[in-house]
């Protein structure tokens, strides 16, 4: 195993379409993609397309989206760490500029614990606040082996303050900051108070706010993909976590400035692709997006 990703499962349909009908309308959209979702989900797609492939334990059911959803991740060659669920879960995403609509419908009700996993030669954990009683598990386990701790904070989630003493990168969203009643800055201040050793909060096309142990707040720009090429900003979120997670384990020794600028070009590749299959960047597509795009 070389890394754990920790999250809950979806079937994502994307459309594209001006409206969405009501009644007895009827409508054509222009185009569509079906693919896998939920946030840590599509960052182990993204770690394993980047060359890391990671050990998912997520949700899956004994249905066709279920069969869907393995079918994908066994292209991808990702091990599946199967929660039982009775019923798949499905997001509808509708992208629309910067802004996406999404309708979903979720089974969170595990029918048995989390299963016990053997992380030798595990180098990272990420975690998006799902399954709280396998992430704080694994947070301590990993915590006490060395290993780095990774969280998507995505919003404030039940479990999410005993969670984050164990956490060394938390990534939050202005979310996750309203939730807390905090500012950005104060919400950096927040995490690094629990003992996170990195912290970030994304803030979409402003890039990101960040610092480190030592306080200082710093600010990584997003990438200027121009407004017309972008098709569909779900999911560019969770290919930014999955890209930093293999960035730094690629190169544990770089910065967290480098980890950060090298996800946001994943990140700016995504935007422009609809649904997370094809949002799922190569090293050379990051390198692509960062010629195309400049790195102020």
């Amino acid at each position: 195993m070389q890394a754990l990703f920790i999250g809950h499962a979806y079937i994502d349909v994307a459309f594209l379409a001006d409206s969405i009908p009501t009644g007895d309308e009827k409508a054509i959209a222009r185009d569509y993609s079906v693919s896998f979702g939920g946030n840590a989900v599509t960052a182990a797609f993204c770690c394993a397309k980047l060359g890391i492939t990671p050990d998912l334990l997520c949700s899956v059911a004994d249905d066709w989206l279920g069969r869907m959803f393995s079918d994908m991740a066994q292209q991808h060659r990702i091990p599946i760490h199967a929660r039982k669920v009775r019923r798949s879960s499905l997001s509808f995403v509708m992208p629309k500029g910067d802004k996406r609509a999404i309708l979903r419908m979720r089974d969170d009700d595990y029918l048995h614990p989390f299963p016990p996993l053997n992380i030798a030669g595990c180098r990272a954990l990420h975690l998006d606040g799902h399954q709280a009683d396998a992430a704080l598990h694994y947070a301590k386990v990993c915590r006490e082996a060395g290993i780095l701790t990774s969280l998507d904070g995505g919003a404030v989630r039940e479990g999410t303050e005993e969670l984050l003493p164990f956490v060394d990168v938390a990534v939050v969203s202005e979310r996750f900051c309203e939730q807390l009643g905090l500012s950005p800055e104060e919400t950096l201040t927040y995490l690094r108070g629990k003992g996170c050793k990195v912290s970030a909060v994304t803030q979409g096309e402003r890039g990101i706010t960040w610092c480190e142990a030592d306080g200082v707040v710093r600010h990584t720009p997003a990438l200027p993909v121009p407004k017309e090429a972008v098709i569909d900003t779900n999911g560019a979120g969770d290919i930014f976590h999955g890209a930093y997670v293999y960035a730094y384990m690629a190169n544990p020794k770089g910065s967290w400035e480098d980890h950060f600028r090298f996800a946001r070009a994943a990140s700016a590749h995504a935007v422009q692709r609809l649904g997370n299959e094809a949002k799922l960047p190569t090293l050379e597509d990051v390198t692509n997006a960062e010629l195309a795009f400049g790195a102020p």
